[in-house]
């Protein structure tokens, strides 16, 4: 059986000869990879160390890189002692196109058949790697023989993402001698998004910010650290949930504006955004009424409530089921759900629904259309109050 990784990752190093760091988180991939190579690097002395680049455009040089890894392998230490070979972020061990080419995949399977037959008592091989797909035999061979430690990028679909996060910069803090209390760190987890990289860089960048002071606070987090593509995402909805029609409607034409030169974004796109939002607002609503929740200045303060809403309460369907959200999304909006009552979020999705309808048939224009909805949305409650 393989090595697996230890939950304290950064203090503790491979005892096999054989390494593969991978995942879909690059940063946490390429540092982790070079802590792992550097240390052995130290251990071994010497100066007969190689590093081989992996990362290949086409089928040819990923063929080549191999080849090179091959030929490291077989040459032995000038001055004796241990040779450490880093093949460095290879990007073929997946299922892409590369990876499936004919001289490539022949490739890769010499490389398993290599390491099966390998004496390790002069080399140690570290290989760092995009996501890597577990079926190949390249895979199942270093997971046999050595030790594995994959890296998954933080994602805002994973319900446990912030507390991923809050991980992540606590350890960050501790290693720079800087305290947060949790309404800052809250801030900052909430303000970067789930991005490893930038919730490194935020954290040191908080550290030069402060100086000499051995504590930061939600003030100096707001000053300094710069807000994260997930929290643009979400303004929009958050401007809806919040009730305020001035900032919705400047929020609406940022996020339209933003469609015209992003492929990824698109009008439907927005709607159904809103559409989801004012979801997480009615589930919110319900519970709230129900006595199951209520709002809460922090998440840690909010999360546990939800261990209380009665399991067959809602539909299996994940549709229909809060409990299916993202625990921070339900925070989120029980704060904001108080600007609602069940009834105004009912005619919202109607409303929402409605628009969609006329996006689709209708040849006025997009902005209109969805400026007169919100509108509506919002000026419905003032006249319901």
């Amino acid at each position: 059986m393989p090595a697996k990784s230890p939950k304290n990752k950064v203090a503790t190093l491979p005892e096999q000869p054989l390494a593969l760091i991978h995942g879909d988180d690059d940063f946490a991939v390429s540092q982790r990879a070079r802590q792992v190579y550097q240390s052995w690097c130290e251990e071994a002395g010497g100066m007969d160390h190689e590093v081989i680049e992996a990362t290949a455009a086409n089928a040819g040089e990923a063929v080549k890189s191999l080849a090179r890894v091959h030929e490291a392998l077989q040459t032995l230490p000038f001055f004796g002692g241990v040779k450490v070979v880093w093949f460095r972020d290879c990007n073929f061990l997946g299922d892409d196109r590369t990876a499936r080419a004919a001289d490539v995949s022949s490739g890769l399977a010499d490389l398993a058949a290599e390491l099966k037959g390998f004496e390790w008592d002069n080399v140690k091989l570290l290989v760092s790697a995009g996501k890597a797909d577990k079926r190949k035999g390249l895979y199942k061979t270093l997971a046999k023989l050595g030790y594995v430690e994959a890296f998954e990028a933080l994602s805002v679909d994973d319900r446990e993402w912030a507390g991923k996060a809050e991980q992540i910069v606590t350890v960050k803090l501790r290693a720079l001698k800087l305290k947060l209390d949790y309404d800052a760190l809250n801030e900052l987890v909430q303000s970067v998004g789930p991005d490893r990289r930038a919730l490194i860089s935020e954290c040191e960048k908080l550290a030069v910010y402060v100086g000499d002071c051995d504590a930061a606070t939600v003030a100096d987090v707001v000053a300094i650290v710069t807000r994260g593509k997930h929290v643009r995402a979400f303004a929009l909805g958050d401007a809806l949930g919040d009730r305020n029609l001035p900032v919705l409607l400047r929020r609406l034409d940022e996020e339209l504006w933003a469609t015209r030169g992003d492929k990824s974004k698109s009008v439907m796109g927005l709607l159904y955004g809103l559409v989801s939002k004012v979801r997480s607002l009615l589930f919110s609503r319900e519970m709230m009424d129900a006595g199951w929740i209520r709002s809460a200045n922090s998440f840690p303060q909010f999360k546990p409530q939800l261990e209380r809403v009665p399991a067959d309460a809602f539909p299996e369907d994940r549709r229909l089921n809060p409990l299916s959200l993202s625990p921070y999304v339900l925070f989120r909006a029980s704060a904001q759900a108080k600007n609602w009552s069940s009834d105004e979020l009912v005619r919202a999705l109607d409303l929402l629904l409605a628009c969609n309808r006329r996006l689709v048939s209708s040849s006025l224009d997009d902005t209109f259309l969805l400026q007169q909805t919100l509108t509506q949305i919002v000026a419905r409650e003032k006249a319901a109050t």
